[in-house]
């Protein structure tokens, strides 16, 4: 009877989150990046305004060195990537929210995985709050003008296909289904 009550639980709250991020992605959709303060990983300040891809789309994904669904969602991005570069031309920024203690650790975690993303800091979240972000990992499609055009929180194994599929309709200039 517990088993069967937990299995219950599990099945709502999975059903749940899907529900939050489906709606999530309804919202918002369209807005510009906002003008934040970031750092690169090498300490350079950049304004997240000015992030851009050339027309082409980008990914921005807010995540923590803490965070292990966060992990596994860029390291499975991390092993198609590539291939994404050569069929849309897309771009993932790594937005890290670990928080000044742990900001140090950031670039030898992303080397040591060997991700090819572009990674700033946002240690006081100023970023994190402009984009409306409560929790990672939450992912963001931005179109060729710089709006954001999808968006989705939390990460199942599968996510990074559907994420996939949006980033192909961008890079085409298709329409972008409401979730």
């Amino acid at each position: 009877m517990k088993n069967e009550k937990t299995s219950i639980m599990k099945q709502v709250f999975t059903i749940l989150i899907a529900l939050i991020s489906v709606s999530v992605s309804a919202q918002n959709s369209g807005f510009k990046i906002p003008a934040v303060a970031v750092k690169d990983i090498n300490g350079k300040t950049v304004q997240t305004d000015i992030f851009n891809n050339n027309g082409k789309p980008m990914i921005i994904n807010f995540w923590a060195t803490w965070c292990k669904p966060c992990i596994l969602e860029l390291s499975t991005i991390a092993d198609e990537y590539e291939e994404w570069i050569e069929e849309t031309g897309v771009k993932l920024i790594a937005i890290s929210i670990d928080d000044s203690r742990n900001t140090a650790k950031v670039a030898p975690f992303v080397n040591g995985r060997g991700w090819t993303y572009e990674v700033y800091l946002d240690p006081n979240e100023d970023f994190k709050r402009a984009m409306n972000v409560n929790n990672p990992p939450h992912t963001f499609v931005v179109n060729g003008n710089g709006e954001v055009v999808w968006q989705h929180i939390a990460y199942q194994p599968g996510d990074e296909k559907a994420l996939y599929e949006v980033v192909k309709k961008v890079a085409a200039g298709l329409p972008i289904d409401k979730y």
